[in-house]
């Protein structure tokens, strides 16, 4: 039966881990048998717990007997509580100052945001190393109380939180080294200056989904806000200026960057987008998830040299410089058409008379012969036709299969052809 405050951590973990539901064997990942510990349970014999607890999506309102979480979960590390009905941050802490070992917390899309986490509940959260806050809506302070009370903490998740702005702390958080705050409403830079104010360790940066508009930094301010920061994400944001794509070689230690979806890259072809960026971030090592090649970098920047050839001095992009120097002024590429030619101009030959006719390649020798009655006074049964290829070393061939193409003879401009009727 469920407690008066609704289903209980701890009524959930017993009927999903018991053996029927999740029946002890041994081997790797089977399953940890807890043995006895100094908190008695009468259920104690009859769960087999794993390391790494799922219970999304069950109804937890509450935490339950604590001494039992004690008793079943002192060797968890990671703890799945997200799709719940958590909206006591109390509750919360009830159950993980009741899991020691925890490094790993999703409380996604609880409704925490109905209740204030005070700092003594958040001591509890001390040895989390990885926090998903995903959909809860928690407040900025709420995230600050956290943070405060987290000193291992590295990997750290607000999405979907309908942020609008950043509430900067006044303390600096050093051990956040990745941070996803994708799907949320920050439009203005300055509130993703705010992030590197209180977060100058970090290594990844997932901005996907908000409309920033654009980096409104200096060079100086850039390295000082970010010097660590090796992966940057923007995909979807509102970017719509190349000055911003070359912002980012601000960033000392930049080696991968996503950038799908934004204004800017939209008139290009997939070609052009890849190729005009990867020559403006000559750091950068990935984009968009693909390894960029030294042969891919290379073909890259000269595309740029030759994309950009034919435009006023003043209206050529820096980078373009730079890149001259590297390779020097390239010509255009010759424009090749590797397309089958579909038509022939050539000569038509019969009784000392010479016509220029242009043919279709692709049609038969019997449509030619059709064709050729325009000029030859011959029926078609009643003709011959010869074709001179002054390649071949064997002198006119008579072209005697009718469904044959003119293609397959290797039919092209300046070609000779020569039309005799048949003797009887």
């Amino acid at each position: 039966m469920d407690s008066p405050c609704g289903r209980s951590f701890m009524q959930v973990l017993s009927e999903k881990y018991s053996p029927e539901n999740f029946p002890y064997r041994r081997g790797p990942g089977a399953g940890v048998h807890v043995p006895a510990g100094p908190h008695v349970s009468p259920i104690k014999d009859r769960l087999n717990l794993p390391s790494i607890l799922v219970l999304s999506g069950c109804g937890i309102t509450c935490a339950g007997e604590e001494s039992e979480i004690a008793a079943f979960c002192s060797h968890v590390s990671e703890l799945d509580l997200s799709d719940n009905r958590l909206a006591d941050w109390q509750e919360v802490s009830r159950i993980v100052s009741n899991v020691p070992q925890l490094k790993f917390l999703n409380l996604s899309s609880n409704p925490l945001h109905l209740s204030v986490l005070e700092r003594t509940n958040a001591v509890t959260f001390s040895g989390i190393r990885k926090l998903v806050l995903n959909n809860c809506k928690a407040s900025w302070e709420t995230v600050h109380t956290l943070l405060l009370e987290l000193p291992e903490l590295e990997e750290l998740f607000l999405c979907l939180n309908d942020y609008n702005t950043v509430l900067c702390s006044t303390v600096c958080f050093q051990s956040l080294k990745l941070l996803h705050i994708t799907d949320n409403n920050l439009q203005d830079w300055s509130e993703v200056r705010k992030l590197g104010i209180m977060f100058p360790c970090l290594d990844t940066l997932i901005l996907a989904n908000n409309n920033i508009l654009s980096i409104e930094d200096t060079e100086d301010s850039l390295v000082r806000l970010f010097p660590s920061l090796r992966l940057l994400s923007l995909h979807k944001s509102g970017l719509n200026s190349w000055d911003d794509i070359e912002k980012l070689n601000c960033l000392p230690r930049l080696e991968e960057v996503r950038l799908l979806g934004i204004p800017l890259v939209e008139p290009y072809s997939t070609e052009e987008r890849r190729k005009l960026v990867i020559a403006r971030l000559p750091s950068v090592s990935k984009l968009n998830g693909s390894v960029v090649t030294e042969g891919e970098r290379e073909d890259s920047e000269r595309f740029f040299l030759r994309y950009y050839i034919n435009l006023p001095k003043e209206d050529v992009p820096l980078r373009y410089q730079e890149l001259v120097t590297k390779y020097g002024k390239l010509e255009p590429l010759a424009e090749v058409d590797l397309r089958p030619q579909c038509r022939a101009n050539v000569d038509i030959h019969f009784a000392e008379k010479v016509e220029k006719m242009s043919i279709r390649v692709d049609q038969t020798v019997a449509e030619f012969k059709k064709q050729l009655k325009t000029l030859v006074p011959l029926s078609t049964n009643n003709m011959r036709v010869y074709y001179l290829d002054h390649e071949a070393p064997f002198g006119p061939e008579e072209m005697k299969f009718s469904t044959r193409a003119l293609h397959s003879y290797n039919v092209r401009d300046g070609n000779k052809f020569y039309i005799e009727p048949k003797i009887k």
